[in-house]
């Protein structure tokens, strides 16, 4: 499959991305070598290969829950780098 600039225009459209002429250039290049990588597996005799659907055969490995005795409110606050009464004051990082 042969890349073009027709092509790249279409991608950078659909993500909303801007490239210049030697971005577009690099991007041709980058996206010829990984549709030939592809087009190598393609080549790959694949019958009578099971599908892979997970990477091991481990199910979920969870651990026991156990109830712990909980840390007071104090003892949470008692490190804090500045409180407010009850609670824990941060520096405001919203912006309207």
């Amino acid at each position: 499959m042969d890349i073009t600039n027709e092509m790249v225009d279409k991608l950078a459209d659909l993500a909303k991305l801007n490239f210049t002429e030697a971005e577009k250039n690099e991007l041709i290049k980058d996206l010829t070598n990984i549709t030939a990588f592809v087009e190598k597996l393609n080549e790959i005799n694949t019958d009578g290969v099971e599908p892979l659907i997970f990477m091991t055969d481990e199910v979920n490995v969870l651990r026991e829950d156990k109830v712990e005795k909980p840390i007071t409110q104090e003892e949470a606050l008692k490190n804090a780098p500045s409180k407010d009464n009850y609670y824990f004051r941060v520096p405001k990082f919203t912006v309207k």
